[in-house]
């Protein structure tokens, strides 16, 4: 049997070479999205000291993709709907910090424990169990990887729709709310948008390590930027770098994809918090010697 002979069975006549081409650009522009979607609301996710929600909703994301792979459903749908359910819960229920984090701490065991036990009942390819573990977007299908991209579109409108207001009830609730800002109506629909996120995150990444592209990148643009604009930036490109950087990395090897984006992103992060520990010696520096300069003036 010849490679067309070979092709014609697997893909139905087109190429190998071609299928797998376009597997790696649909995985690439999801990434990239994604990891768009991801250094924008990771800014808002630490604002907010969401960090522990975002573990919390993809254990149940994990829950629910791990009971639509057990049942024969779409994967991507159970995910979004564990999501969904967890950011609701969490945006209803934990209104104050204490009580998100008490909320948060309950239904993470509770989501994880779903997850294994539906897992152990799946009898099928155990590539499948592990991917939504450690994230392996190279054998996601074409269809869903078409549903990751419009999710994360969604969401980055979405996000930017409420842009404003959203930032204003991060940085100063209580004003915020005095100005007629609806903070309840606020905080709700960016769970929602968080839900979505790391949903698709789940898919990408694994449940375990969706903080790698909600949070690190974020954290590492707050530690060498400060301004309104310069934050949201430099998270969105340092979270596009790490996303597609590991996936192209994962093509080219054997290993999944979470260990290539982790260390991307960890790597980023170490670069950014040395330039800022840096800069920060600098500036308290030029402090002390322009304190120095006026008090030998006065004198």
């Amino acid at each position: 049997m010849n490679w067309d002979d070979i092709s014609d069975a697997m893909f139905g006549g087109l190429p190998v070479y071609g299928q797998i081409l376009a597997l790696v650009q649909n995985s690439v522009w999801a990434g990239a999205v994604l990891g768009l979607v991801g250094g924008l609301i990771g800014v808002f996710v630490l604002q907010r000291d969401m960090a522990f929600a975002v573990h919390g909703i993809s254990e149940l994301s994990f829950a629910g993709a791990a009971a639509a792979l057990l049942i024969g459903a779409d994967v991507v749908t159970g995910s979004i709907v564990g999501s969904m359910i967890a950011a609701a819960l969490i945006g209803w229920l934990g209104a104050r910090a204490r009580d998100r984090n008490s909320i948060i701490g309950v239904l993470m065991p509770f989501g994880l424990g779903l997850g294994i036990l539906f897992l152990a009942l799946y009898d099928g390819r155990s590539a499948n169990r592990f991917s939504l573990l450690t994230g392996q977007i190279v054998s996601v299908q074409s269809d869903q990887l078409t549903w990751l991209i419009v999710i994360s579109a969604v969401v980055l409108v979405a996000l930017l729709m409420i842009w404003r207001p959203l930032r204003f009830d991060s940085l100063d609730p209580q004003s915020a709310a005095a100005r007629g800002v609806p903070t309840g109506l606020i905080s709700l629909a960016f769970m929602l948008l968080l839900g979505l996120a790391v949903a698709v995150a789940v898919h990408i990444i694994g449940a375990l390590l969706v903080l790698a592209l909600l949070v690190t990148p974020a954290a590492a643009a707050s530690r060498i930027a400060h301004g309104p604009v310069a934050v949201p930036l430099l998270a969105a490109l340092f979270g596009v770098v790490s996303a597609v950087g590991g996936i192209l990395l994962a093509v080219a090897g054997t290993l999944p994809v979470s260990p290539y984006i982790t260390t991307i992103s960890f790597l980023i992060y170490l670069v950014c918090r040395v330039v800022g520990d840096r800069q920060g010696r600098v500036q308290r520096i030029d402090a002390a010697r322009g304190t120095q300069a006026a008090a030998r003036t006065r004198a």
